[in-house]
């Protein structure tokens, strides 16, 4: 029987089901969606799955590819709550109407309200009389439930000097305690084991289990403070994959700023940066600790292997490895360690992107790039993956730490590692449109001098 996570003739990618679904609801989402009508990622992710398909309790539709029973049910369900997520925009808007006013800026408003609005939108349906006045009273609750966990605090939290010398000597300290050197060999060899389970429909944890029970998490973490090569099979890949931009990572600093602009790699980042990122992402930051907590715990953090504290995101982080490099868009078939089950889920996936076609005759095509290079450097991105990837599944298991989630099974890993591929992949898709828009934008100007 075929896996309910593949494609088939029948199966259709449940992300596709709800774009579709999204688009006949018609106006009113403005605020919810993106410029071409799509929901935003947010909006899928904070609204849509969670709170209208809810596939825990609707198991028949937590499947990536949906048959056509199935396909059918969840765009019934998104059409159903039409006038809910109309109600939910309207509130939405209200919100940062009220937040503006109330001169609160911590935080993405998407994250922190979104899930706000449509429980008002469901108690309230659209907002009534006095709604402005309820929109001020909930973006103080949450202001105050965020409770000083902001970037400015932060920066107030790390303008002490004595605090700033303090926690440059734990850092160094905490450097200096590190274990010794270790061989990966045995962390990488059961990684394929684990990645060839996935796509499953209940994959068999029992390795998984047992690389987070010997710690292969950690040896791996220690095998990157040595320069090595051929750790995946590939000489040219190094073994941290992009993690680090040196050979090996350094001595994390304490740092002053950040800017989400110029983020450097993940193990390169200092104590401010990686803070910085949970505070600005985070959709649960009532939930973190205060911030002077913060900052301790991130010194043992980011002096651990693998810049994380849990051993189950830490074996993540090498099946992700073993996953990142096979990753092969372009089709090229060069790459031996990409033959697990998973490889071929997330392969195949990609290299069915049109704007991946377009990159493969890119990098076929005898014809230089006419285009300044935008496309060419999408291009270049293809043919190294595995830097997205890693830098994405390394931010997304450091917020985890954080809050103290780890990945109890391979389901759930797996679910984690997918995604990240998918996400990926959307963005790769979507700057190559934004290329092109720019780029048929440039040619109707050129035209429209031609004919002046």
């Amino acid at each position: 029987m075929p896996s309910p996570n593949r494609p088939t003739g029948e199966r259709r990618p449940r992300a596709l089901v709800i774009d579709h679904a999204w688009r006949r609801l018609g106006a009113g989402l403005k605020t919810l969606s993106g410029p071409d009508g799509a929901p935003l990622t947010r909006t899928v992710k904070l609204i849509v799955l969670p709170l209208i398909v809810r596939p825990t309790l609707r198991p028949e539709l937590a499947a990536d590819f949906l048959g056509p029973a199935e396909a059918a049910r969840l765009d019934a369900l998104v059409q159903e709550s039409r006038t809910r997520l109309e109600a939910t925009a309207q509130w939405f808007t209200l919100l940062k109407k009220a937040r503006r006013a109330l001169g609160v800026v911590a935080g993405n408003p998407q994250d922190l309200y979104f899930q706000r609005c449509f429980e008002l939108a469901t108690e309230h349906g659209a907002p009534p009389a006095d709604a402005d006045a309820v929109a001020r009273v909930v973006v103080k609750e949450m202001a105050d439930a965020i409770g000083g966990r902001t970037v400015e605090a932060l920066k107030d939290c790390l303008a002490d000097t004595d605090r700033y010398a303090r926690l440059d000597a734990e850092l160094a300290a905490a450097w200096k305690r590190r274990q010794p050197v270790a061989d990966a060999a045995a962390a990488v060899a059961l990684a394929a084991e684990v990645l060839e389970a996935c796509g499953a429909p209940e994959p068999d944890s029992s390795a998984y289990a047992r690389m987070v029970e010997a710690g292969h998490g950690v040896l791996f973490g220690r095998a990157l403070r040595e320069p090595t090569s051929g750790v995946w099979g590939r000489e040219e890949l190094p073994a941290h994959l992009g993690l680090t931009t040196g050979p090996v990572p350094s001595r994390p600093q304490v740092g002053r700023g950040a800017s989400t602009a110029t983020l450097p790699a993940p193990l390169d980042r200092t104590l401010f940066e990686r803070l910085f990122v949970v505070l600005q992402s985070s959709a649960r930051r009532e939930e973190l600790p205060t911030v002077t907590e913060l900052v301790g715990r991130e010194v043992g953090r980011s002096c651990a292997p693998l810049g994380l504290h849990d051993e189950s995101l830490r074996v993540t982080v090498v099946l992700g490895g073993r996953l990142a490099a096979g990753l092969d868009p372009l089709g090229s078939g060069n790459s031996s360690a990409g033959s697990t089950v998973a490889h071929r889920a997330v392969n195949s996936r990609w290299q069915r992107e049109a704007s991946v076609l377009r990159a493969r005759r890119m990098t076929v095509s005898a014809h230089p790039d006419r285009d300044g290079g935008a496309l060419e450097a999408l291009a270049q991105d293809l043919r190294t993956p595995w830097v997205a990837y890693m830098r994405r599944l390394w931010v997304r298991l450091h917020g985890r730490d954080v809050h103290g989630a780890p990945l109890g099974d391979l389901a759930s890993a797996w679910a984690l590692l997918d995604g990240v591929a998918r996400s990926v992949m959307m963005d790769h898709r979507a700057r190559v449109r934004s290329a092109l828009r720019a780029l048929s934008a440039t040619a109707g100007e050129a035209i429209e001098r031609r004919s002046a």
